[in-house]
Parts: C-alpha cells; structure tokens; sequence
C-alpha cells in the first residue's frame, strides 16, 4: 500500500428502530474504522495536506486545536507515521488531558496560546511568527480544513459508492453528517456535484461559520444545515448520552457524542419530524474521533 492510500471504510446497514417507522433505509459508513490512530474524516482531511508537505520538502506540520482535539491528535500521529516533525498551537493554557499526553508521547511540541490568543488564529498575519520560528514547515488550518482538506474529503464519496451494491442498492438519496469546521461537508458537495443532497448536522452554533466555508468550498447549492448543537460547541447532556448509549447497544458501534452522537439525534428528529419520504436511501457518515470521548467519560 503506498503510504497516501486511503484505507478502506466499511458500508454496513444501520437499524434502529425510528428509522425504520420512518420508512428510511440508512447505511453507515465507518470512517471510525480505517485507522486507530488517524481515524474517521481525519485520514481525509490530512491527505492531501501531507502530500503538499511532502511535495515541498517541508520538515514538518503545524496547526492548532483544542486539549481533546481530534485533528491534533490524527496529525500527531500521522507525522510521526510519515516522518515530519509536528508541533500543535493549542487553545487555553497548559492541562493535562489523555489527548494531551498522546501528543506528547508521539512527539509533538506543544505551545498553549491562552483563549485569547487562539482567538486571534484567523486574523492576519497570525501564522508570520509561528512561520519564522518553524522556517518551512507546512501550516494546516484549524480541523485540516481549507480546499486541501476539502479535496481530500471529496475522496469520501468513491468510499461509499464502491459498496453501494453490497446493500442490495442502486443508488442512494442523500447523506447525513456531522459538521464542525465544514470541511468534510464540503468535500462530499464537492463531489456529488449536486447529484445528491448533503445534510450537514451542525455540531458547533451557526455563528462559527460553517455555512461560509462550505460556501466558499464548495458554492451555495446541494446542501441543507441542521441544528444539532444543544446548547454549544463542546456541549453535550443526560439526554444525549443516554441516546448515544442507545444507539450503542442495539447497533454495536462505538460513538463520541460531540459529533456523530448530535449528528445521530438530529437525524432521529428529523426523520420523526418527516423530513425523508418513506423509501428514503441515506448514508450516515461515521466521522471517527472515538479518542476523544476520554474527555468526558
């Protein structure tokens, strides 16, 4: 396998009992499985910012996130894999977390920015310093996000497409996903050009952007935002957990519930609420970050 070759993710029938009241035949595609370590939409968004950085002879990656970071931790993990040097720009102050501690373990420097500082990352001139102190090295944005994240998202679509037949199908109506930076969701507008609508669960509040960047992606058409925040970024309660338990025990598939858990209870509404005529075909994305859950389990 060339070290850059996607892994596969299985395409397996998803049953819970709502969705088939609501007439909807759903599929889940496990992204959480190609990889314990760069796992989920993680491998995606990294690609092609890995093949830039080797392209250009850089020593090694940058890019920021939070003390339970899923992109951190994916890319700590894949510089170690492929030989760049990584270093992580993380929001708040120094803490010690099992995230923290597995960036550390696969040698990735750590500068803690304060919340004010981190909130300054998306004004300009905020990588010059963060260039000069690591001459050469690539920078990633936020969540692997930015066109190359998105390209590399659009691949997730062929993923899918490939097994389509395995479920007894011909073709599929829409997708259903989590959306935190909107780059995944991007990349699959992308790709379906749109043939398909993609439904974007809104995991963050509307207010970080998310319908920009897959504007600026991806243009304006072929998609459709849902809230599924409850409450903030990061957020979550009894009610939510309880559900995601749920889902676990009578689906056998591992969840986090900042992501895939809303993305799933969204979905769970929505279908309830009658958005999807009965006979609806709908692939669920399993956009990974199992790791994460030690934060709040």
């Amino acid at each position: 396998m060339h070290a850059l070759e996607l892994p596969p993710a299985p395409l397996q029938p998803l049953s819970l009992h709502w969705l088939q009241h609501g007439g909807v035949e759903a599929a889940i595609l496990r992204l959480d499985l190609i990889d314990p370590l760069i796992s989920g939409n993680k491998w995606f968004k990294l690609r092609h910012h890995l093949q830039q950085a080797g392209n250009s002879k850089a020593p090694g990656l940058i890019s920021l996130g939070g003390n339970h970071s899923n992109h951190l931790h994916a890319l700590a993990a894949a510089g170690k894999r492929f030989g760049f040097a990584t270093a992580g720009l993380l929001r708040g102050h120094a803490q010690d977390t099992p995230t923290v501690r597995d960036l550390q373990a696969l040698g990735m420097e750590l500068h803690w920015l304060g919340y004010g500082g981190y909130r300054a990352r998306n004004e300009p001139g905020f990588w010059e310093p963060w260039q000069a102190h690591y001459p050469g090295w690539h920078c990633i944005p936020e969540g692997g996000g930015g066109l190359a994240g998105a390209q590399g998202c659009a691949l997730i679509l062929q993923q899918a497409r490939s097994q389509i037949a395995t479920l007894g199908w011909s073709d599929y109506d829409s997708w259903w996903l989590a959306a935190g930076t909107g780059t995944t969701l991007a990349g699959l507008v992308m790709a379906e050009a749109g043939a398909h609508t993609v439904h974007g669960a809104l995991a963050v509040p509307r207010d970080h952007g998310v319908a920009e960047t897959v504007a600026a992606l991806a243009g304006g058409q072929g998609y459709q935002l849902h809230d599924a925040c409850r409450g903030g970024f990061g957020t979550f309660d009894d009610e939510l957990l309880a559900f995601v338990a749920h889902c676990e025990q009578h689906t056998g598939v591992s969840l986090e519930a900042l992501y895939t858990g809303k993305a799933l209870m969204a979905l769970r509404e929505q279908v309830e609420a009658g958005l999807f005529a009965p006979g609806t075909r709908l692939i669920f994305v399993h956009t990974g970050g199992l790791q994460g859950r030690r934060g709040y389990l």
